[in-house]
C-alpha cells in the first residue's frame, strides 16, 4: 500500500468522525437536516469502498509473485567437475612411494676390511654408506572397482646387493634379472566368502618381526634373528583370507628360500596364521617346510616363527620373536637346527621422539646359519628423533657378544664382541601425500 492512499483513507476516517461528531450534537439539540444525513451516507460508502480497496492490496501482497517467462526454462546443469589434472589425476589407482636410506657407521674394533660382522645392511664401519633406495608402486585390489591388483619395489644399495645374494650371477645358466627387484607380484581378491587374496610372484617372508625397509622397524640396524635364522624373500604363490577383522590365514607354495630360480625340483610350503582379538594384542605364527639344498628334494627344512605384539597404550609398544629351525645336511645324517629369541621395547613420548631397545640370543649348534657354531647375543639401544615431519634420524649404539671369537679386531685378529655407533637418516615419501 503506498503513502498517498494510506492519506487518503486517513482523511476520510478523520471527515467522517468530525461529521458524525456533529451529527450527534445536532440530534441532541434537534432533527438533522435531510443534506447533513445525505452526506453522512456518502462518506460511509466512500469509507466502506476504501476498506475494500485495502483488504485486495493486502491479498495481492500476500500471495507470490508471478515467476518471470524465462524462470520456466529448466536451469542448465553444472558442468561437470573436470578430471584432476595433477599427479593423482595421472596415478589414478596406484600409488608411488619410497625413501631413501643413507647412514654413517664406526666399529669399535676397527676391522681392517671396515666391514662390520654378523651384521645386515649397515655393515660399513668408519665410513658413510648407502643402505637403500626404495621406489614402489603399488595398487591394491578393490571388490567394487577392480580385483586385479599389484605391488613393484625396486631397490638399490648395500641392502638390495646382500638381499639377491644368493641369487644367480651374471655368468651362472640364468642371469640375475631381479638383482634390483625387492618385490614384484600381482594380486586377486577372489569373490570368494568375505574376499580370498591371491598373490604370484616374488614377495618378502612372512617370518620375523624386522623387516627389509629401515623406517618400519624399531631400531635402525637388522638383528640376529632377521640375519641369520629366517629367509628374505620367496619366490611362488600365496592365499589369504580374512575369516574377520580378528584372524586371517594364509598359505604359501614358494620355491624355497631366497631364491627366483629354485635348486631343486621340490617345493617349499608354510602358512601365516594372524590373530588379533582387540587393538592392543597381536600374534603371528608361521611355518615354513621344504627340501633348500641344491638337488636334493628329501632332506627338509622346517622353520617355525612366532611374533607377540602388545601396545598397552599410544606411548609404549612391547615385541617378541621367536624362531626355531632344524635341517638335514645332504650326504649325511647329521641334523642341525638353530633357535633365538629376541624382545623389544618402545617408547614415544610423541610424534617427534622416540626410544627403543632390543635384546636378543641366538644358538647356531651346527654353524649352518653363522659360519662358525657358536651363540651369539646383543643389546642394541636407539634414539630417534624426526625432522619436519618426513626426515627420521636414529643414533643408534649397539654390543654384539659370543661365545667365540669371531668379531674382527683391526689387522686379522678376532675378539668375542664388537661395540658399533650408527646414525641413520631415511627420508619417506609418498604420491598419496600429494591427493
Amino acid at each position: 500500500m503506498n503513502r498517498a492512499f494510506r492519506w487518503r483513507v486517513l482523511v476520510l476516517a478523520a471527515s467522517l468522525g468530525i461529521i458524525c461528531g456533529s451529527a450527534n450534537r445536532a440530534l441532541a439539540q434537534a432533527e438533522p437536516a435531510p443534506d447533513l444525513a445525505s452526506r453522512i451516507d456518502s462518506l460511509e460508502k466512500q469509507l466502506a469502498d476504501l476498506r475494500s480497496q485495502m483488504e485486495a492490496q493486502k491479498a495481492a501482497a500476500a500471495a507470490p509473485a508471478p515467476a518471470p517467462a524465462q524462470a520456466a526454462v529448466a536451469s542448465p546443469a553444472p558442468p561437470a567437475t573436470p578430471a584432476p589434472t595433477g599427479l593423482a589425476g595421472l596415478l589414478g589407482p596406484t600409488t608411488l612411494s619410497g625413501f631413501v636410506d643413507v647412514y654413517y657407521g664406526y666399529n669399535s674394533n676397527q676391522p681392517i676390511g671396515r666391514t662390520t660382522a654378523f651384521r645386515n645392511f649397515d655393515i660399513n664401519s668408519g665410513q658413510f654408506g648407502l643402505n637403500m633406495i626404495e621406489l614402489v608402486a603399488d595398487k591394491a585390489p578393490d571388490a567394487t572397482a577392480s580385483r586385479l591388483g599389484y605391488h613393484v619395489a625396486l631397490g638399490f644399495g648395500q641392502a638390495m646387493n646382500i638381499v639377491n645374494s644368493t641369487e644367480p650371477g651374471q655368468f651362472a645358466t640364468e642371469s640375475n634379472f631381479d638383482q634390483y627387484l625387492k618385490e614384484g607380484y600381482l594380486e586377486y581378491l577372489a569373490p570368494i566368502g568375505k574376499g580370498l587374496q591371491i598373490n604370484v610372484g616374488k614377495f618378502v617372508t612372512p617370518a620375523g618381526a624386522e623387516v627389509i625397509e629401515t623406517k618400519d622397524n624399531w631400531n635402525y640396524s637388522r638383528g640376529i634373528l632377521f640375519a641369520l635364522a629366517i629367509p628374505y624373500f620367496h619366490f611362488g604363490t600365496s592365499a589369504k583370507y580374512a575369516f574377520n577383522s580378528k584372524f586371517a590365514l594364509t598359505g604359501y607354495l614358494v620355491n624355497g628360500w631366497n631364491n627366483s630360480f629354485d635348486n631343486n625340483s621340490g617345493k617349499t610350503t608354510g602358512f601365516s596364521a594372524a590373530w588379533t582379538p582387540n587393538s592392543k594384542f597381536s600374534l603371528i605364527q608361521n611355518y615354513l617346510v621344504g627340501p633348500e639344498q641344491l638337488n636334493d628334494n628329501s632332506n627338509f627344512r622346517h622353520l617355525s616363527d612366532t611374533v607377540v605384539t602388545y601396545t598397552p597404550n599410544s606411548k609404549l609398544s612391547l615385541m617378541a620373536n621367536y624362531d626355531y629351525g632344524h635341517d638335514h645336511l645332504t650326504g649325511s645324517l647329521t641334523s642341525v637346527h638353530w633357535s633365538g629369541i629376541a624382545g623389544y621395547i618402545k617408547y614415544a613420548p610423541n610424534d617427534k621422539w622416540a626410544f627403543a631397545t632390543r635384546g636378543e640370543y641366538f644358538s647356531d649348534n651346527g654353524g649352518t646359519q653363522s659360519g662358525t657354531p657358536q651363540k651369539l647375543s646383543e643389546v642394541t639401544l636407539t634414539l630417534q628423533r624426526m625432522l619436519a615431519s618426513k626426515l627420521m634420524t636414529r643414533l643408534e649404539f649397539r654390543r654384539d657378544m659370543s661365545d667365540q671369537d669371531v668379531f674382527p679386531y683391526r689387522t686379522g685378529l678376532f675378539k668375542d664382541a664388537q661395540n658399533t655407533v650408527t646414525l641413520g637418516m631415511v627420508y619417506a615419501f609418498s604420491s598419496a601425500d600429494a591427493k
